[in-house]
């Protein structure tokens, strides 16, 4: 399995990047999937999650209102659009997926998700 992220970059605060997650090896159609981020020096956090049909979103308090997390299972793709992005938003995103079922679900804990990809750097400067 393989999880390939692209869509990172350098952007002024006030602009926007999509991330896109690529999966491939197995399909997620039927899986959660999410986007964590690490800061340098920072543990990695929770920013975004999107249940299996996409009918539920999740968002980490501080990207709330300005990321949208979204899915195209027929891809088995995840994105991620960034809007409004500050310096602090400055980090390595990481998609991740669930694989497998019968535990529950949170959402925002690192331990859920069996999957991961690479990572891909964003940098907002001021």
């Amino acid at each position: 399995v393989q999880m390939v992220e692209s869509g990172g970059g350098l952007v002024q605060a006030g602009g926007s990047l999509r991330l896109s997650c690529v999966a491939s090896g197995r399909t997620f159609s039927s899986y959660p999937m999410g986007w964590f981020r690490q800061a340098p020096g920072k543990e990695r956090e929770f920013v975004a999650a999107i249940t299996w049909s996409g009918s539920s979103t999740y968002y980490a308090d501080s990207v709330k209102g300005r990321f949208t997390i979204s899915r195209d299972n027929a891809k088995n793709t995840v994105y991620l659009q960034m809007n409004s992005l500050k310096p602090e938003d400055t980090a390595v995103y990481y998609c991740a997926a669930v694989g497998s079922r019968g535990r529950p679900y949170y959402h925002n804990r690192e331990y859920e998700y069996d999957y991961w990809g690479q990572g891909t750097q964003v940098t907002v400067s001021s």
